[in-house]
């Protein structure tokens, strides 16, 4: 055996052994993981289940009834019945219903005439929730006619066209499908950016990587010895959130796992030399943790397409989006999740991702140098 190899050897053995025996780095690696993706998982969601919406029946009549029994009928709506207009309107601005449905006095005698209307307002101070609303209560409000073209009754007019509604690559229409995946790139970059930065940094102020460079070690073995623990720590990490993602939250998986797998490697690789620059460059554990999380995890979080997506931002931000490695992870893992294995976007990002590693890697080696300061 060469002496690169017995070299590398004995310093991963001496960074695994140092890794085992440090609580925090266990908690960062394999808790924090399993706390994070549950706290996302149930508790971060883009459905809105149960918006309470005022319905302000001014039309006591049995028709007008029936023609808000719908709202009852959907999980999505919880309806809150009024007789006033202004008893709801109170309700709005204090934020207590988030819509109003309005039956005005003449529905009735208009539904005969063929020109009723209900009105349905909807509070618009959060723009995407409002939108979301609003459709389900005009899907709701509108399963009434279909109902009384079902039971043959007059004055109804429903159109000869039959639509058939499908969603392709989220068949449960859930939120939970779309952030799951993602999760698991922000859980990745915290445990190999942050864990990576905060643990070398540490390193570099108790000078325990001054005194290995006064050995005949060469600052590449340094390197590879302190990535193979971290970067099989990571995979821990993946292991479980795909467990989780699987059983616990029964996202499909549709693409190949191996692919998966092997996508993530190469995004670990890439968390990993970002957390292994920033430790070089800062050498200060308080300091190296501030920019793993700034330059990090909040761009993942906000601008890899997470929880926006980059083709309704402003160019700018899109641009600093697209420059996100974890952009073309994100990107990858949910179409390998739900779309499957489509090779051209595969194949692109998995590049991006090389060229990433590659490049912060070798970036890493040349700020590490074998020198006392």
């Amino acid at each position: 055996m060469s002496g690169f190899w017995r070299r590398l050897i004995a310093l991963t053995r001496k960074e695994t052994r140092q890794l085992v025996r440090d609580p925090s780095s266990i908690a960062i690696g394999i808790l924090l993981p399993i706390i994070l993706i549950l706290i996302f998982g149930f508790g971060l969601s883009l459905d809105v289940k149960n918006a309470p919406l005022a319905v302000v029946m001014e039309d006591s009549s049995p028709t007008a009834a029936d023609a808000v029994a719908g709202l009852q009928l959907t999980p999505y709506i919880a309806p809150v019945m009024l007789s006033s207009m202004r008893e709801a309107e109170l309700l709005m601005r204090e934020r207590r219903v988030d819509g109003i449905v309005r039956v005005p006095g003449d529905f009735s005698r208009r539904l005969a005439a063929g020109d009723a209307r209900i009105q349905v307002i909807v509070h618009g101070a959060d723009a995407g929730r409002a939108s979301i609303v609003l459709r389900y209560a005009t899907a709701a409000l509108g399963g009434n006619a279909q109902r009384q073209a079902d039971r043959g009754q007059p004055g109804t007019s429903i159109g000869a066209v039959s639509i058939e509604q499908r969603m392709w690559f989220n068949s449960a229409n859930t939120s939970t499908w779309y952030l799951v995946p993602g999760l698991i790139v922000l859980i990745m970059t915290l445990v190999g950016a942050f864990l990576t930065a905060l643990v070398m940094a540490r390193e570099w102020e108790r000078g325990t990587l001054e005194a290995l460079f006064v050995t005949p070690v060469r600052p590449v073995e340094i390197l590879l010895a302190k990535i193979i623990p971290y970067f099989g720590i990571g995979m821990v990490g993946l292991a479980l959130c795909l467990v989780a993602a699987r059983f616990l939250f029964e996202v499909p998986m549709v693409g190949s796992l191996a692919l998966l797998i092997l996508a993530a490697m190469l995004y670990m690789l890439v968390a990993v030399g970002i957390g292994l620059v920033i430790s070089s460059v800062t050498r200060n554990q308080f300091l190296a943790s501030q920019v793993a999380l700034l330059a990090s995890f909040l761009p993942s979080l906000m601008l890899s397409g997470f929880l926006f997506d980059l083709r309704n931002v402003p160019t700018a931000v899109r641009i600093v989006g697209q420059a996100l490695p974890a952009t073309y992870f994100m990107e990858l893992i949910r179409t390998l999740f739900l779309a499957g294995d489509v090779w051209p976007l595969v194949l692109r990002n998995c590049a991006i991702l090389v060229v990433y590693a590659v490049l912060l890697l070798g970036l890493a080696r040349f700020v590490t140098r074998k020198k006392l300061d």
